[in-house]
């Protein structure tokens, strides 16, 4: 059997997941997590053979999430499952160590035909995402990344400061770099810039 962990912030999402994923005689569901950290935990835990996660979760997302999993030497196959076709996010995904990446709108035997591919070494990418995937470079730090975040997200920059523990002329000299890199006109479209090319 292949153990695979759901880590999905959305319940009914993930609750229909694992009801998919169970229908199938290989594969068995050992368990949801509602955010990254808890997917984290949940990992160590659990050991499952494959983590089926989505990017956008609140306190880590699934790209966060697999970096950490990879840092920490944890063994499970990560396959990303995501709304957002967007070359910059499969950029990241394969920089922080998934093995898949799959559209929701798939067909649903593909979800399964794709823990197998992945479960026994292999990765599963659509290729005309993975052909934009090398188009354009991903030009900010991941400190910038998450500045402009929180930033996007209308936090001041006192609260920003305050959240990732610099001080406020740090917070201003990192929004002005990655707002002149992305070629946005202030932090706000400078983050929705960064959102639609899939580097936020």
């Amino acid at each position: 059997m292949i153990r695979v962990l759901i880590a999905e912030d959305q319940a009914m999402v993930a609750g229909a997941l694992a009801a998919l994923l169970e229908i199938e005689h290989d594969i068995e569901v050992v368990g949801t997590a509602r955010d990254g950290r808890e997917a984290l935990t949940a990992v160590q835990r659990l050991k499952p053979d494959v983590l089926l996660t989505d990017i956008e979760m609140p306190v880590m997302t699934g790209l966060e999430l697999a970096a950490a999993l990879a840092a920490a030497g944890e063994s499970p196959r990560v396959i990303i499952l995501t709304t957002f076709a967007r070359a910059g996010y499969l950029r990241r995904a394969l920089k922080a160590g998934a093995s898949g990446y799959v559209l929701k709108d798939a067909p649903s035997s593909h979800l399964a035909a794709t823990i197998r591919r992945v479960y026994a070494g292999g990765r599963a990418i659509d290729p005309d995402l993975a052909a934009e995937a090398w188009g354009e470079d991903d030009p900010l730090t991941d400190r910038e990344r998450q500045v402009l975040r929180l930033a996007g997200e209308g936090r001041s920059g006192a609260e920003i400061a305050a959240e990732l523990h610099l001080s406020e002329g740090t917070v201003r000299n990192y929004l002005s770099e990655a707002v002149g890199k992305v070629g946005g006109r202030n932090r706000v479209d400078a983050a929705r810039i960064a959102k639609i090319k899939g580097w936020l």
